[in-house]
């Protein structure tokens, strides 16, 4: 069973491990030019090497915000596809012992396992054993409410990676629209009587549009692909959940304290006194 600190330690290495393999995979794209065709005549080929902080630099002050959105691009992925593994939602090693806890009767016994054993699953268990004395209706509302809870959190961790596919293409835009005013205004002073010293600074603060739009679209597959896999995992954890609390005894169960939350609600002071106030006279504190 792996405790939360290695889970987290996981995630960490996993992230760090994809944004070095982000880094291999793209900066030979950006960092080298192709070979330009020689012209009639010509027999040098004339070649153009980049390394990949030049282009960061070539990209201008933007290119920071992008490389902070794609390392949460990168983080957001990778935390949020595990978390919504049926498997990490719904042990089965722990829907198996909830079950033969269930099978018994000992429900004081399935809470201390689920809380000893924190999952989605054994979360929602033992929210939902904490409510079984008040009724059905109070404990299948509970359950939903807790599944809703777990459901909002995580898909809110999702929304940001919309959140992150419609920001980075602005980012770079402003980007690009800054570095092609610097461009025309080095024109305006100093002419242009080199045309391709334009084009090349032209080309230069386009790299922030398409680092954008690098991010961008990853961001947006994985905003539905994570969003769908949620929507699976979560009808995985109430399917196996509401197969646990069918047939339960609530007539047994009636005023059963289960769990070991604390009551504050107690009888009000005046009955507790010597009884009920009087007709017409107001209740105070």
């Amino acid at each position: 069973m792996q405790t939360q600190p290695a889970k987290a330690f996981l995630r960490a290495g996993v992230c760090a491990a994809l944004v070095i393999c982000g880094l291999l995979v793209v900066s030979p794209a950006f960092a080298q030019a192709d070979a330009n065709a020689p012209a009639p005549g010509q027999t040098k080929v004339v070649e153009s090497h980049e390394s990949l902080l030049d282009i960061w630099k070539n990209g201008g002050i933007v290119m920071y915000p992008l490389g902070f959105c794609s390392i949460m691009l990168i983080w957001l992925t990778v935390d949020v596809f595990m978390r919504t593994s049926p498997k990490n939602m719904a042990r089965p090693a722990y829907m198996q012992q909830l079950q033969d806890l269930f099978r018994a009767g000992d429900y004081v016994g399935a809470y201390q396992f689920a809380k000893n054993n924190p999952s989605t699953a054994t979360d929602v268990a033992r929210i939902t054993l904490s409510f079984v004395g008040d009724g059905q209706e109070a404990t299948e509302y509970a359950m939903l409410d807790s599944l809703n809870k777990v459901n909002a959190g995580i898909q809110t961790r999702i929304n940001y990676l919309s959140v992150i596919g419609v920001c980075t293409p602005m980012i770079g835009l402003v980007g690009t629209v800054s570095g092609m005013m610097k461009a025309f205004k080095n024109m305006g002073t100093s002419g242009i009587g080199d045309p391709s010293g334009l084009a090349k600074s032209i080309g230069e603060v386009l790299i922030a549009t398409a680092s954008g739009l690098f991010i961008a679209i990853p961001a947006f597959i994985m905003f539905y692909l994570l969003r769908n896999r949620l929507q699976v995992s979560m009808h995985h954890v109430q399917e196996e959940l509401s197969a646990l609390f069918r047939k339960m005894p609530y007539s047994h169960l009636k005023d059963c304290h289960v769990g070991e939350e604390e009551f504050f609600a107690a009888v009000p002071n005046w009955v507790a006194g010597g009884g009920a106030p009087a007709q017409g006279e107001p209740v105070t504190a």
